[in-house]
């Protein structure tokens, strides 16, 4: 009993008051960030990669990349999203200023998603965008 009074409960006082924050491993990224411009160039030179813009609807509408698919970062949960079925497709996620893409990036990488690329945001795009055309009204 002395033992544990005089060595171990020590020990394990000193222990609990380290801040859980540190006692947590380490997350490692889950997916590959990658320039814009190496991003301008998979868009230029595959065809089978899907471009996805995680900002708000309304966001996208304003204007986005050519090509580009819609999921907001906040409608990505543990379930795959349903546009996205192959997981080893290659998938290019930006988003307005970048915050938001690697949330996203992350997401998917750790539901499984293979190749996962992550870009940054559209307001440092430089290779312009495109706004869909409005629906007409019935």
């Amino acid at each position: 009993m002395k033992i544990f009074s005089r060595i171990i409960l020590p020990v394990l006082m000193t222990l609990s008051m380290i801040p859980a924050s540190a006692q947590k491993k380490e997350t490692t990224m889950a997916y590959e960030q990658i320039s814009q411009k190496e991003a301008k160039s998979l868009m230029d030179n595959n065809k089978n990669i899907v471009i996805l813009d995680v900002r708000t609807k309304k966001e996208f509408d304003e204007g986005h990349i050519k090509g580009a698919i819609n999921i907001p970062v906040e409608t990505i949960g543990s379930i795959p999203p349903a546009q996205l079925r192959d997981k080893k497709q290659m998938i290019l996620v930006y988003c307005r200023s970048g915050r938001r893409s690697k949330m996203a990036a992350q997401k998917l990488g750790t539901m499984g998603y293979e190749n996962v690329l992550e870009f940054g945001g559209i307001m440092d795009w430089g290779y312009g965008t495109v706004k869909d055309a409005p629906k007409a009204r019935k």
